[in-house]
């Protein structure tokens, strides 16, 4: 009784028992048409953060273990493929499956693809060694049988690198791959009346802009503006580019450089305050960008690497010259202005 009363709380709030319906009124939708498309494609449509990162979860287990039966093969990875987008061509050719797999990502949290969709292998990013990978294979609503069980410990073969090959029964039947729909976009926001006079003010007027540095040579002329909210990644169909190297010119990557790289990604933010950075040395990620500060850590010729997660990613060339420029003798160029102000860089 107690774990059950454990499971209401949510209801107690208005604020969570609107939650929860929607969520239901959400996963109801998916529900009914799960039994003919494949879970991925119809979440990937839908595009609805209440139904993804660890909300999916549930809706995973309900549809494709409770009510369809799939088979699920799950493994903490040994070793990753070297390029997980690949397989998409070798998943397309298993007709007599219906696939899909979620994957356990570091940072991003659950994320769940059709694996015959080489859009949504591409969301994972670069799979990482020892974390969970699970594969659901089974035949709509048609029960599952012992193929659905080899197919999904075949394709964790494949996701773990190893070279299988399908056998000819994997390649007849109807669970054929289609490109998923696009999710509708949100209309944007209608600016406000004296918003919308003061752009029509400005017709015809001149309109300066900070240029950005096209070689990493030149120092960037940063100007100086209000202070940058905190990055928030939203929750919907998040992304993550694969990470860029950016090797230290300087002799030693010291403080000066640690405060540039910092000021740097602080802009970026505030131009697109929905993506976030993430920083790795070493294979580990770094946290706190402090934390490079160590002297005699990173010296020149080290490489520091950077990825960018969110839905609409960009710019990310232009953080890769700028995070270069902040890694070499430079870096000065970043540190003009009062320590509280965010520079105007994107």
């Amino acid at each position: 009784m107690a774990n059950e009363t454990a499971n209401l709380e949510a209801l107690a709030t208005r604020a969570g028992f609107n939650s929860v319906v929607r969520y239901v009124k959400k996963a109801i939708e998916v529900i009914e048409e799960s039994e003919t498309n494949n879970v991925a494609d119809l979440l990937s449509e839908l595009g609805d953060e209440d139904l993804s990162g660890d909300r999916v979860g549930p809706i995973l287990n309900i549809l494709l273990v409770d009510k369809l039966k799939y088979k699920t093969v799950s493994a903490n990875l040994r070793s990753t493929a070297a390029d997980a987008v690949s397989l998409a061509k070798e998943f397309e050719k298993w007709n007599a499956v219906d696939l899909v797999v979620s994957y356990h990502h570091p940072e991003l949290g659950l994320l769940i693809a059709n694996p015959k969709n080489p859009e949504g292998l591409a969301g994972f990013g670069s799979l990482r060694k020892r974390e969970l990978l699970v594969v659901y294979a089974g035949k709509g609503k048609a029960p599952a049988d012992d193929m659905c069980q080899k197919s999904a410990e075949l394709a964790v073969s494949l996701f773990e690198g190893a070279k299988v090959k399908a056998p000819p029964a994997f390649l007849k039947g109807n669970f054929k791959a289609r490109a998923p729909k696009k999710a509708k976009a949100p209309a944007p926001p209608r600016a406000p009346k004296a918003e919308a006079r003061a752009k029509s003010a400005g017709k015809g007027r001149a309109v300066s802009a900070v240029h950005p540095v096209k070689e990493a040579h030149r120092v960037a002329p940063p100007v100086v503006t209000a202070g940058a909210p905190p990055a928030v990644v939203p929750a919907g169909s998040v992304k993550m580019t694969p990470r860029y190297a950016v090797v230290v010119q300087n002799e030693l990557f010291h403080n000066g450089n640690v405060e540039a790289w910092k000021r740097i990604i602080n802009s970026y933010n505030a131009k697109h305050p929905e993506l976030q950075v993430y920083i790795y040395y070493e294979g580990e990620r770094i946290l706190d960008i402090n934390s490079l500060f160590k002297w005699g850590k990173v010296k020149h010729g080290s490489a520091i690497e950077f990825a960018v997660a969110g839905i609409d990613i960009k710019d990310v060339a232009k953080l890769q010259r700028y995070l270069a420029q902040g890694a070499s003798h430079q870096f000065e160029a970043f540190l003009r202005g009062p320590i509280s102000s965010v520079l105007r860089l994107f």
